[in-house]
This record gives C-alpha cells, structure tokens and sequence, in this order.
C-alpha cells in the first residue's frame, strides 16, 4: 500500500492501514518483508535543503505490535541506495516522534531525524512497547523488554535496508536500553552514543527524588504523564536552558496517546542499577552529558567511561545544556559532537595507507 504518511493526529487511520511484520524473539531468520507505509510526497527541512523520505512499518514482539518510522534523503534505490543507519531509541516518559522529529513552527529545526538525515543517514526509531502507536500492554516496558523490542526492530531495520550494523543511539533509559542491546548483540551495533546515561545512579538528584516513588512504581505497571510532566523535562536541572514552546510543542505532540506511560524504566532505575555492564561493551561509545543533568553525575560516568575496553571512546559534557541535549537551546552543539563521532574515519595502523 502507498500512501502519505499521516500527521501524528490521524492516528487511527495509520493502524488500520499498516500490516504488522511477524517476527519471533529467539529467531535469527528475518521476518516477512515489511509493509510500509511511504510517502507520495517528500517533506522539505527547510529551503534550499534536501527532500527527506520517511515511511512507516511495524514488527511483532509475540503479540506486541512495535511501530517503526523512518527518514532519508530520497527513497532507497536497491544497493546503490544504501545509507549508513541510524537507529534512535526514546525515553521513559516521551515516544519516539515527539522526541527526535519534533517540528516547533517559528522556532527553529528541532527534528533529529532531519538533521542526521540530511547528513547523510538512514534514520530509524522505534515505540517502545506501551508508548505511543506501539501495544499498550499489561506489561511495564521495562529495560528487558526495550531490549527485545530493539531486537524485534532490527529485523526489520535489517531487512529493509540489508544492512547487519547500525549505529545506535539511546537518550535516557533509551540510553540503559541502547545499551543493554550492545552487550547482548554486539554484532549488531557499529557505533553506540549514550545520552542522559546514568551508569550506577550515585550522585543522581533527579532519581533520588523519583525513589520517593518506588512503591508506586512496584505497584502499577503505569503512571500519570501531564503536560506538567513534559515541561519538567526541561526545566527540572536549570530552567532557561530551552525554548519554552519546545515543551509545548512536545506535550501537543505527545499527548495524542494518552495521559499515562509504563513505570518499568522508572522501577528499573531507582532500583536494579548498574544494568550496563561497560566490559561487555564492544562497540565505539560516545556518552554526551548536558553540564546541568541531573540524571548522572559527571563522576558516575567517568567510572564507567574508565572501565570501557575500546580505546575508540568520547566522553562529552555539552555547556549549557540540561536533561534534553538534543531539544536544548545549544542543540547545535551536540549535532557538532555526534555527527563527527558517526563520521569518524577508520583507524588506520603502521604499514596501511
């Protein structure tokens, strides 16, 4: 089926048009060819600037329906059309969309999946399961789950883009999912960025104040997320460190799929760290860190960063920036610093050209 990718309101018409793809959790084979939904149009960054395609697909976890979204520049063209990867995993409280495609009209760009796109990227996320056109479950969508969900999704990334290795990125708990996905599946992974990662959660404000909640979390597989919700992301560390509208323009974006989020990556992280293990990570890492995160201390990550095997490792902390490095007002700055890590040319030993 070929069609226009809807707008995030027409959410109705985008499930019942989209097969799912069946895709077993312990199978290496890859699932039925996907479905996807592409665009008769192709949507404009901003003048002067490539065309970005994007399509949609969904893949299976069992029952679960996983839905995907897509951005390049120009359609995929068989071999000659292939893209470096660039798969984009979400946090607890927002879905993937509202968070790496996100359009704040008279504001600027705030899309990350347009920017690395027109970089030059095949750029991929994923709902996790219980987020946003993704299968509200019984379940809490805790870091073990994103991790099979992630497996689920790479099937189809695979599939449609023949290619074995991606680049992953991960914001938050996407960044304890990333990066539990590396060191189940290193094969998979070429390089791996963490942002807003916490390794052990010492030294943390922001999850000594969310352990009040344990209980809770214990307790119910969801929790309330408001408009309120969204704009403490922002403002939570060190208020004036973005633009206002971005929350806004979140929060209208976001609350379209309802008024509540799964609680596992919040249980997960104020009660089962470390769940990154840095010597089963094979992969490049970059970790970016806003200078006014509370999420981590800069210490916590220095220790995980010493204790990373590679040698092809960065460690970046972003001035002027909070929680969101990606949606801040210093955005630019962290584009800089992870495009040149993605683009890093191969090492090259004595006696190579």
């Amino acid at each position: 089926m070929v069609m226009d990718v809807p707008d995030l309101s027409r959410r109705s018409m985008v499930l019942k048009a989209v097969p799912a793809i069946a895709c077993g959790l312990g199978e290496l084979a890859l699932p039925s060819r996907a479905r996807a939904q592409k665009s008769n149009h192709e949507d404009s960054v901003a003048p002067r600037t490539p065309k970005i395609w994007n399509a949609e697909y969904w893949a299976r976890r069992g029952d679960i329906s996983l839905y995907l979204y897509r951005k390049r520049v120009g359609a995929p063209q068989g071999e000659g059309g292939k893209l470096p990867v660039l798969l984009l995993a979400h946090g607890s409280s927002v879905s993937s969309r509202p968070t790496f495609d996100l359009s704040v009209p008279g504001h600027g760009d705030y899309s990350l999946m347009d920017q690395f796109a027109g970089y030059g990227f095949d750029v991929w996320t994923m709902d996790f399961e219980g987020y946003g056109r993704s299968s509200q479950t019984a379940g809490n969508s805790d870091i073990a789950a994103g991790v099979e969900d992630l497996k689920a999704a790479c099937k189809v990334v695979l599939e449609e883009t023949g290619q074995t290795r991606f680049h992953l990125y991960g914001e938050s708990s996407g960044a304890l999912r990333a990066g539990a996905f590396a060191m189940t599946q290193p094969e998979r992974v070429d390089r791996l960025v963490l942002v807003s990662f916490t390794w052990t959660g010492q030294g943390s404000p922001t999850l000594a104040k969310r352990s009040e909640s344990v209980e809770y979390f214990r307790a119910h597989n969801r929790r309330p997320r408001t408009r309120d919700t969204i704009r403490s992301i922002f403002t939570r560390d060190q208020p004036g460190t973005s633009d206002p509208a971005v929350a806004e323009a979140m929060a209208d974006a976001e609350l379209k799929f309802g008024d509540t989020v799964p609680t596992g990556s919040y249980l997960d992280m104020t009660t089962k760290l470390p769940l990154v293990d840095p010597l089963k990570i094979k992969s490049p890492v970059l970790i970016a860190r806003g200078e006014y995160d509370g999420i981590a201390s800069e210490d916590d990550l220095l220790n995980f960063f010493r204790k990373l095997p590679v040698p092809d490792r960065q460690l970046v902390v972003l001035p002027g920036a909070s929680h969101s490095v990606a949606l801040g007002t210093n955005r630019q700055q962290f584009w800089h610093v992870m495009r040149s890590f993605l683009e890093m040319p191969p090492r090259l030993d004595r006696g190579q050209a």
